[in-house]
């Protein structure tokens, strides 16, 4: 995971001049970068640069301990609402058993309750692949199962000798 560029304050922006925002959001306009800091200190803060693709580069007259702490609780609340998305795999092929076929099935819906995605994978061997079409009709079964608690994302299709099936959780009401 990449570093996060560090904001450059006070005496380490080095453009001659900036665009200047007060404590107060007020805006001062463009002024020389060392009468902004001069600013910054009298009243006992610091110019740190909050727009450095601009130019002149935005500068704020800001406590920069205060900015960081604030910037580093709003990541951690962005990640603790962050949500994980699995995709868990479900294989089968076309001469299995319906009692074996169920109990796949149970396992897909308990991964779909649990909120992760599943693909379902029919596997062919040797000559199997003549079967491709009940495949298909035992995929679609599958889903039409499942669709009072998840949709259909990828619809079956072939890909080797595989066939597969994705399938999502449904969305909650009221869930976002």
């Amino acid at each position: 995971m990449e570093k996060e560029k560090e904001a450059r304050i006070n005496h380490e922006i080095t453009d001659p001049e900036c665009r200047v925002v007060s404590d107060d959001g007020t805006q001062l306009g463009i002024l020389k970068t060392a009468e902004a800091i001069a600013l910054a200190e009298e009243k006992g803060l610091d110019l740190g640069e909050v727009g450095g693709g601009a130019k002149p580069p935005v500068c704020k007259i800001m406590d920069y301990g205060k900015y960081k702490y604030v910037k580093k609780k709003r990541q951690q609340e962005a990640r603790k609402k962050q949500v994980v998305i699995q995709v868990k795999e479900v294989k089968l092929r076309p001469k299995t058993d319906d009692h074996d076929r169920d109990t796949k099935v149970a396992h897909i819906r308990k991964f779909l309750d649990e909120h992760d995605k599943v693909k379902v994978t029919m596997m062919f061997r040797g000559r199997e692949v003549v079967y491709a079409n009940a495949a298909m009709e035992q995929l679609l079964s599958i889903s039409k199962e499942l669709e009072d608690i998840g949709t259909v994302e990828a619809s079956p299709k072939m890909e080797g000798r595989n066939m597969f099936l994705v399938m999502a959780p449904k969305k909650k009401p009221g869930s976002k």
